[in-house]
């Protein structure tokens, strides 16, 4: 307007370009793109059966199952823009605290293994009982019952699981730790020694620290989270029939913040591809 150049504006007033070019209003909090009407839908098929999904793993699945790459950002935006983002929820702390430290640096070294209990709309209830790798997060087997967890069952979860990654009567080279809370279920005679026979070595967490098996507790609320929140729980029988479902699904899809967003077979196959151990 005036016939000068900004810069020599600016240097007479003493204030940056920047200044000058800000607009009053600036930009709006939540903005559209012209191409977002594609990014929505891919974010709505993720989200129509993973209600219970954040940003960060909505953004892994639509980018691994669309071969796109969008970043984070772009991916919270539009969630924000249609109301799909997730209030964000306060961590649960005890006055204890935890020092430990739980997952390995490989695959069998360690297990871990917790129960949950899911109550079904008619009165019933499931008990479920699982066994899940420390290092590479898989649900190694799991066992469920429409009945309160028996010494039986723990003894049968840990042959399975001895099974699934060795084979039948195979034991494997090196002893394999088998972390549990203090239950009588893992701490019968029995279970100790089906443990030594496996060749897995039980260790219990001390009393009123739920946080040194805090693997499993993430597990479990994760189970509850994702599954067991929008599902049909009408009857035990109904339960039982979806459990195998959702396991399949955490072990072979549902992306992991651990693992590179990766879900844990994924990763086990990642670490064989490039020769590593697993």
């Amino acid at each position: 307007m005036t016939g000068r150049k900004m810069a020599v504006i600016c240097r007479v007033l003493g204030i940056s370009r920047a200044c000058a070019y800000r607009t009053s209003a600036g930009r709006p909090a939540r903005y559209a793109m012209a191409d977002d009407r594609a990014v929505t839908a891919q974010i709505r098929s993720i989200i129509r059966t993973r209600a219970a999904y954040g940003a960060r793993r909505v953004r892994a699945l639509v980018n691994r199952e669309f071969a796109t790459d969008y970043n984070l950002k772009r991916i919270r935006r539009v969630m924000d823009l249609h109301g799909w983002t997730l209030p964000r929820s306060a961590r649960r702390r005890t006055g204890r605290a935890h020092r430990g430290r739980i997952q390995r640096d490989v695959s069998n070294e360690r297990w871990c293994s917790d129960g949950l209990e899911i109550a079904c709309w008619n009165g019933e209830l499931v008990q479920v009982a699982f066994a899940l790798d420390c290092h590479d997060r898989e649900v190694i087997a799991h066992i469920d019952v429409p009945r309160d967890l028996r010494g039986t069952d723990i003894q049968q979860l840990m042959r399975a699981a001895a099974a699934a990654r060795f084979g039948v009567d195979t034991r494997p080279d090196t002893p394999i730790q088998w972390l549990s809370d203090n239950g009588s279920i893992y701490t019968a005679l029995d279970t100790q020694c089906t443990a030594e026979r496996l060749y897995l070595v039980p260790i219990t967490t001390p009393p009123s620290s739920p946080q040194s098996n805090g693997m499993s507790e993430a597990f479990v609320n994760t189970l509850r989270r994702d599954y067991v929140a929008g599902a049909e729980l009408s009857t035990a029988a109904q339960v039982l029939e979806q459990i195998p479902a959702w396991i399949a699904d955490y072990n072979a899809v549902a992306p992991h913040s651990a693992l590179g967003y990766q879900s844990p077979q994924q990763y086990r196959s990642t670490l064989l591809q490039t020769g590593l151990t697993c």
